[in-house]
């Protein structure tokens, strides 16, 4: 048997599904996705329920959603009418999976939950059946065909499922306005939580990467202690080592273009007096937030005597992975 070959017809068969269901998204799609941020907005949650093969999807949104801030949970749907009802209530947004749109877990528990006002969203590949003849919207991920030989298993269906609830947990992703920062406090484990942990002195630039220099030098000084740094940014420090100014060589060329003296003037002349500075202990995202608000490309970084004990470049942010 040509295994790659039919690894491969197994994947044309779904991509052509996947082509399908993105030709088919219409204004019920949209009007989902505002049904679930207004949900959200209130508090409320989504409801996941499914049996089978579509209620392993089920379990894999429930956890795309919660992972991406939206509150989402799963309704076994043969527990539901022994007590798991209780998870429901008013003003929460129901999703039930069925291919078929006919499985009968779903439609026994369908009475019970339009006693809540939540409206119902059925995704199925049959608009006309009853679960989406009783459902508030439906979401059709109807296919030619499961990659199965027979027919059966469900394959194409469960990835037009997977792909389209993706899809719209993103765009309620978006429209709440859900952050990288956000997603980092949901995951304090993984890799991005733990980038988003990350302190400035963690990735400060220190030693002869982070010049500084008295206030009685002069802009000469000053700039050729930027140079032998690599450093766009200088602090100035007064007698006690203390951040008193910072100067760039954005106000080097301001200034010279205005007097070609100034390389002799006293560098407390013409620098910063008051320049925006942070711990050396804060999150680096406080710097991000920082350069994104000021519209600055350095930092200087203070401890707790307010001596400057290290530069963050702007530049250095992406490869700490923090823009």
């Amino acid at each position: 048997m040509d295994y790659i070959k039919r690894a491969r017809t197994v994947f044309d068969i779904e991509i052509d599904a996947l082509r399908q269901t993105r030709a088919r998204l219409d204004m019920n799609f949209a009007a989902a996705a505002e049904l679930i941020v207004a949900a959200l907005r209130n508090r409320n949650k989504v409801i996941v329920t499914g049996v089978g093969k579509s209620g392993n999807v089920g379990h894999k949104i429930a956890a795309t959603f919660t992972s991406t801030g939206t509150t989402s949970v799963v309704l076994d749907a043969v527990n539901a009418l022994h007590g798991d009802l209780g998870i429901v209530s008013d003003g929460d947004v129901v999703l039930a999976l069925s291919y078929s749109g006919e499985t009968e877990e779903l439609l026994r528990i369908l009475p019970a939950l339009k006693r809540f006002d939540v409206p119902i969203l059925a995704m199925t590949g049959y608009p006309k059946s009853r679960i989406a003849r009783h459902s508030d919207l439906v979401l059709n991920v109807h296919v030619k065909k499961e990659a199965c030989p027979f027919n059966l298993a469900p394959t194409s269906s469960t990835t037009a499922m997977l792909a389209l609830s993706d899809a719209l947990a993103m765009c309620v992703l978006d429209a709440r306005g859900f952050k990288k920062a956000d997603y980092a406090k949901l995951h304090p484990a993984g890799a991005i939580g733990s980038t988003m942990l990350v302190q400035i002195k963690d990735i400060m630039r220190t030693g002869d990467r982070n010049p500084f220099i008295p206030e009685c030098a002069t802009v000469k000084d000053a700039l050729l202690a930027m140079t032998k740094a690599k450093s766009g940014t200088i602090s100035v420090v007064d007698n006690k080592g203390r951040v008193a100014g910072v100067f760039t060589d954005g106000d080097f060329r301001r200034h010279i273009a205005r007097d070609t003296a100034v390389l002799q003037a006293q560098i407390k002349t013409v620098a910063t007096r008051t320049p925006i500075t942070i711990r050396h202990d804060a999150l680096a995202v406080e710097a991000l937030k920082i350069f994104q608000q000021r519209q600055i490309d350095d930092l200087v970084v203070v401890d707790d005597n307010r001596r400057p004990v290290g530069i963050v470049d702007s530049q250095d942010l992406p490869k700490f992975k923090i823009m």
